[in-house]
Formats: C-alpha cells, structure tokens, sequence
C-alpha cells in the first residue's frame, strides 16, 4: 500500500501492539497500562508520583486513575518522600515485584520475536527514524 501515510502507519502499528499487549495482559487479570506503570516505577528506590506521568507520556488524571486502582489491588504502595516533605514515592509491593517481573517477561518476549525477525540494521533505522520524528516534534519543526 503505497499511499500510506507515516501517521497512519505509527497509529495502526501502536493500536495493534497495545490490543496484543492488553490481551496478553489479561491472562494475568491486568492491563497494559498498569504493566507499563509497574515497568516506569523503580523498584529499589520507588518513583516520585509527579515524575511518573511526564516518564510514562500520560496526563496527571489517567495516572491517578491508574495508580489508585493499582493501591487497591494492593501492587504499590504510597510513602512519604524523604526528600521533599509535601511528595509522594510509589513504592511497589511484594506483589507489585512480581506483576511487574511478569511485565518485563512479555515485554522482553515482544522484542525477542520482533528482533528475530528483522534485521538489526533495519531496528536501527527504525529507532533512527522514531528519533527524528521525535526530535521534530519536540523542536516544533512540523506545524509552527
């Protein structure tokens, strides 16, 4: 299909990623993005909530949607920043630990799958290409 456009392309691509993710998800009674979330918080230290949408790309009030339902099935934990007295670190549980190894196993699977597919030079140029656009976004070079 020649007349595909990049956006096009990067949505069609990132919708069936996230469908394949969210049903593989499901087989651990999760979704995609609470294993994402478990991935963005750091399990030694725990994570600042303020720095985790910026981290994750997601917009303060889907976060706290996520995070709360998170604290209820008991796989993070809120703490007291000892660093900053009026922030919160999240902190993963014993259960969050291991939801969140069983995360970064299907998220390592995925690209163990795509990597033995397609030919490092080709990952290259994609991740090449995914800066640029990246980049001219950023720098607001597209639409100014």
């Amino acid at each position: 299909m020649k007349d595909l456009t990049i956006d096009y392309t990067l949505r069609a691509t990132w919708q069936a990623v996230t469908k394949m993710y969210n049903e593989e998800a499901k087989k651990f009674e999760s979704t995609m993005a609470v294993g994402f979330t478990l991935l963005s918080i750091d399990p030694k230290t725990g994570t600042p909530s303020t720095a985790l949408g910026p981290k994750m790309g997601m917009e303060a009030t889907s976060l706290s949607r996520i995070l709360k339902s998170m604290e209820e099935k008991g796989l993070i934990e809120r703490r007291p920043n000892p660093n900053d007295g009026r922030g919160v670190l999240i902190h993963l549980t014993a259960f969050g630990l291991e939801k969140r190894k069983d995360s970064k196993e299907v998220v390592l699977r995925f690209n163990e799958v795509v990597r033995n597919h397609v030919p490092m030079e080709k990952l290259n140029t994609f991740f090449e290409v995914a800066e640029v656009i990246n980049k001219l976004i950023a720098e607001k070079k597209i639409y100014t």
